[in-house]
């Protein structure tokens, strides 16, 4: 159990910083989580270096030497702070002007370069009663912001002017010959062509766009014959409307080309809107890491604090308690406690010392330590788990392939079909050959198609969404439902974050209870986490102790109050000639502080010892979920086959297999382990789906068939996952499977209704049986069915 207000013998070098001010006038900056900063803190200076702010920050487009930044600001809380914050920015000189979004709490900055700095503007925020810290994700965001907005727009107006085409072309459609005479008719066909001018214009823009990029690359894509039938149809309605007694006759097909293209639009919406929820993760797998941090300058001889990008090997660095580890390099002095259990999988934080490695994105826990830098960027083993994900998800199959090769040949056909319709039919006259024509490509439209699949997997994201599911891909769910294998992680997925006492040993003669409450007194002055789940174990009744002392990476001892008769030493005080007993000195921490010669224990332990030797002994091991073996049981009632890869102890590992019921296990597996073990289970024609949540799961979860990460697990595990746990029950994940296989069922259904309808619908079109009109409102109704069969999906199953 080590301190962080011990330093080190001889490391001067490591010294305890100097105090800092009061916590309250402090608060994060720079994108690095635990590094507090006030007014006088270095590491807002570090953020004037053009490396750091140019990170979060861009040129204004057309004003030289001005910026745009952005921030994601701290504190807000009501549409007040907003006008507040604006306020507080626009008053620093060099500030030209700014934007606040309260709904998304980050301000829009344009300045001025060598007028202002940003340690300035984090200043102004600060008096106002603000924190920020850089948003350079912002900058990723803002064109995915403004596709979805256009396409929003696009998608209001085909809604608009549908609704108006429609209503102009209802009473042509019920009229009686005769009853509408041919000035009003007329008038009617020219509002719909205006109220579908729009629509060819602006609204169609992305298959127009789409349409020829594919022709232009000589290939034909699902939007080539889209494009088609619009163009075709609204020029053969624009030439009657103008014409009506020319070549082309009189008829009219607005209120068809709005109605397919609204429904179309629907679908590309709603996926856009899906994809921008979870764009941007990988931007947000940066802020893992510290923005600053202290590199001993050698002509000065004091640390300064610098941008991690400055780093070099060589370089000598202070991490000091609390912050996360920059780059992979050796302890030179100083001791600490170091969590590494999202890089490696250990439970338990692990001591280390002078001459031990460390590695970066690990979390200091306790004491200052001096490390020498040996990697950095690129080299270290985080960038390297990085790049194995990546590698890994580059060989994960892509569904689209087999879709693109199909599609092809099948838009070919239409084409085909509607060419040949309308050349055998050109002898009966322009205007019904191109109106079966436009029959054929409005009937053939993938409007049907294209919906099937997004509104069945919409839906089922959507009722996942609300059970705490996140989907980032919908493709992910068809892969699901054909899963056999479930392999889960350990740490952090089937336990949770809290050790929590597991068994107790004590000597002879000793209660149990008065042992564990004299170890929790002692455990109650650190902030280890073996010492808080002793002290969480034993309740609130426990006794004084005094002169509590905590040795660096060993332990706690002090004494019993005075008073405490009942774990008194057993042989009175002679010297004294009194009838009271002396209180007992008591430790508390490892084998070796408690003069104890015992191997190496297979899981967490702490050891109490007295004078007289040996006390007690307290054994520890990670809290189960109180879902996980009802979650095992439900997957293995599904028919899948579970297995647990951990990279901890083989006791832990087989400890907590036993308690959840799975019997296929291994432990101690490094990333690369863990990756080559679902690569043989996919060797073996397996279909596996992966449930982690630690940066060592990112490459298995890259790779597997499927995967899901806990919601609390860090960025990079759910940068690449095909599911996000939000809610961190493992009973959704079960939850998960059942959804994915009815909503393939679903699929399969609107997939089968899709083919039945073009099989129905394309000979009467081709037969000049269905007129433009008649298509599109067999498109839309069909369209309406595909949708209400989905619906289905927003009700998820009982597990």
């Amino acid at each position: 159990m080590a301190s962080s207000s011990i330093p080190a013998p001889g490391a001067p070098l490591c010294a305890p910083a100097e105090p800092s001010a009061p916590a309250a006038a402090s608060a994060p900056v720079g994108g690095a989580p635990g590094i507090a900063v006030d007014a006088g803190d270095p590491a807002w200076a570090a953020l004037d270096d053009p490396l750091e702010w140019q990170a979060f920050s861009r040129p204004a487009a057309g004003q030289a030497q001005r910026w745009e930044s952005w921030l994601a600001i701290d504190g807000m809380h009501c549409a007040a702070c907003s006008l507040l914050v604006e306020q507080a920015l626009a008053t620093v000189e060099g500030v030209e002007s700014v934007e606040v979004n309260g709904a998304t709490q980050t301000a829009r900055v344009v300045w001025r370069d060598g007028a202002c700095r940003p340690s300035q503007w984090l200043r102004a925020l600060r008096g106002a009663g603000y924190g920020a810290q850089p948003a350079g994700d912002q900058l990723e965001a803002a064109p995915r912001r403004r596709a979805q907005r256009v396409m929003l727009w696009r998608w209001l107006v085909a809604g608009f002017c549908m609704m108006q085409a429609m209503m102009y072309a209802l009473p042509i459609y019920v009229a009686a010959p005769g009853e509408i005479t041919p000035d009003i008719e007329a008038l009617l066909r020219w509002g719909a062509w205006m109220m579908t001018l729009p629509v060819v214009l602006f609204s169609c823009w992305p298959f127009f766009s789409a349409a020829l990029r594919d022709l232009r690359h000589g290939r034909i894509g699902m939007d080539v014959p889209v494009a088609l039938g619009i163009v075709i149809a609204f020029g053969a309605s624009t030439a009657a409307t103008f014409d009506p007694s020319g070549p082309w006759g009189s008829e009219v097909w607005y209120d068809s080309v709005t109605m397919f293209v609204f429904f179309l639009l629907s679908g590309r919406l709603m996926e856009l809107r899906l994809r921008d929820r979870t764009a941007g993760s990988l931007q947000a797998l940066m802020r893992s890491l510290p923005a600053t941090v202290e590199r001993l300058d050698a002509q000065r001889g004091e640390f300064v604090r610098v941008p991690v990008r400055r780093l070099a090997v060589g370089d000598r660095i202070r991490v000091l308690a609390g912050e996360v580890v920059p780059a992979d390099g050796v302890v030179e002095a100083g001791d600490s406690r170091i969590d590494e259990a999202l890089l490696t999988g250990e439970s338990a934080p692990r001591p280390r010392d002078v001459g031990d490695a460390v590695i970066a994105g690990s979390h200091n826990l306790s004491g200052t330590l001096c490390v020498r830098v040996e990697r950095v960027g690129p080299d270290t083993r985080f960038a390297g788990i990085v790049a194995l994900m990546e590698r890994a998800s580059v060989e994960k199959p892509r569904l689209a392939q087999l879709a693109d090769r199909l599609a092809s040949p099948f838009l070919v056909a239409v084409l085909g079909a509607s060419a040949l319709a309308a050349a055998w039919w050109w002898v009966a006259g322009p205007a019904h050959a191109l109106s079966v024509a436009v029959a054929v490509l409005i009937v053939t439209c993938p409007c049907a198609l294209s919906l099937a699949t997004p509104a069945a997997t919409l839906a089922a994201a959507g009722a996942l969404a609300r059970r705490g599911v996140l989907v980032r891909q919908l493709q992910a769910l068809d892969r699901a439902a054909g899963i056999d294998t479930v392999v889960f992680d350990k740490t952090g997925t089937l336990t949770q974050d809290a050790l929590v006492l597991g068994a107790l040993r004590c000597r002879p003669g000793e209660h149990e209870d008065e042992v564990l409450a004299a170890a929790a007194a002692l455990a109650r002055h650190s902030l280890h986490p073996l010492s808080r789940a002793l002290a969480a174990a034993a309740g609130r009744a426990v006794p004084q102790v005094e002169e509590v002392r905590e040795i660096a990476g060993q332990g706690l001892e002090g004494r019993l109050a005075s008073g405490t008769l009942w774990i008194a030493s057993p042989a009175g005080d002679a010297a004294a000639g009194g009838d009271t007993p002396t209180a007992r000195r008591l430790r508390l921490g490892s084998a070796a502080f408690c003069g104890l010669d015992r191997p190496a224990a297979d899981g967490p332990q702490v050891h109490l010892a007295d004078d007289a030797g040996w006390l007690a002994t307290f054994e520890f091991s990670e809290s189960l979920r109180s879902d996980a073996a009802p979650a095992i049981a439900a997957l293995r009632e599904a028919g899948l086959e579970l297995r647990l890869l951990s990279g901890d102890r083989a006791g832990a590992v087989r400890r907590l297999a036993e308690r959840t019921g799975i019997e296929r296990w291994e432990a101690g597996c490094s990333p690369e382990d863990k990756l080559e073990r679902v690569r043989a289970l996919q060797r073996q024609g397996r279909r596996v789906l992966m449930v982690g949540d630690g940066m060592n799961d990112g490459p298995v979860l890259a790779c597997a068939d499927v995967s899901a990460a806990m919601g609390h697990g860090v960025p990079l595990a759910q940068a690449r996952s095909d599911f996000i746990v939000q809610s961190g029950r493992l009973l959704d994940v079960a939850s998960l499977v059942a959804q994915a296989r009815r909503s393939r069922r679903i699929v399969r259904q609107n997939l089968a209704w899709a083919a039945l309808y073009n099989a129905a619908c394309v000979p009467l079109a081709i037969a000049g049986l269905m007129p433009p009109w008649l298509a599109g409102l067999g498109m839309a109704a069909s369209s309406l069915l595909v949708v209400a069969n989905a619906a289905r999906l927003s009700r998820l199953p009982r597990t």
